[in-house]
This record gives structure tokens, C-alpha cells and sequence, in this order.
């Protein structure tokens, strides 16, 4: 697989279309950030890594409204390993007028958008979420 996030992201797009309660994918450092960032702004329930298991695997829990509309309705990948995307502080994108999320990755690890420019922090934007 070249490309474990878009792979991450592609599951739980369909997870979401297919109205799952959750997703299970292979874990890594990074996948469990990002599952971190997603939690904190509200997109998904929650996450929790299985070591039970041969090689450890991520489960995330969904979110849905209460007639099982999702709180997640659109992820893309926006830095991929063919072209990478980095940006300044003041450059990160605003998704969606605010409304969505830039999920970046600092030298202070991985956070949001909004998080990353009230530290004036730039690095590779990984995707956006709304």
C-alpha cells in the first residue's frame, strides 16, 4: 500500500456512506493523530487502537445525529505522497468558510487548522473534513 492515510480516509468515507457504527483499519502512529483531531473537533465519536490482535488495529466509532444523518459528511486528502503540500501559518486553509477542518501536521504533531494558526505553526496540510 503506498498510501496508508488515503487508504484510512477512504474507509471511513464508506463507513459513513454505508451508515456503520464503525470502522476498523490497520493502526499507526499517524492513523491514531489523526483519529485524535477528529474526535476533539466532534467529527466521530471515538477511536480506540485492539493490540489483542496479531498486529494492532484502529477501530473508530462513527457519529450520527439522532435520525442517523453523519456528523462527517465529506473527507479528501489533500497531501499525497506524490505531491506534498505544506503551507505557513497564516497560508492554512479555511474549509468550507470555517465551517469544516484542516487537519495538519506541525512540528508539534498533528492538529487542526485553527489549532496550528493560534501557534503559528505551519507544516504538511494531510486532508480536509466537513
Amino acid at each position: 500500500m503506498t498510501d496508508p492515510i488515503a487508504d484510512m480516509l477512504t474507509r471511513v468515507r464508506n463507513a459513513v456512506q454505508a451508515r456503520h457504527d464503525s470502522v476498523e483499519m490497520p493502526s499507526s502512529t499517524m492513523k491514531v493523530a489523526i483519529a485524535r483531531v477528529l474526535k476533539d473537533e466532534g467529527f466521530i465519536a471515538g477511536y480506540q487502537v485492539l493490540e489483542d490482535r496479531p498486529f494492532k488495529m484502529l477501530r473508530v466509532d462513527l457519529a450520527y445525529t439522532g435520525k442517523k444523518e453523519p456528523v462527517l459528511t465529506g473527507i479528501k486528502r489533500i497531501s499525497k505522497p506524490g505531491l506534498r503540500v505544506y503551507t505557513k501559518a497564516a497560508t492554512i486553509p479555511r474549509v468550507y468558510g470555517g465551517l469544516g477542518l484542516a487537519i495538519v501536521s506541525t512540528p508539534k504533531g498533528v492538529m487542526s487548522g485553527q489549532q496550528a494558526r493560534r501557534l503559528k505553526l505551519g507544516g504538511e496540510v494531510i486532508c480536509h473534513v466537513w
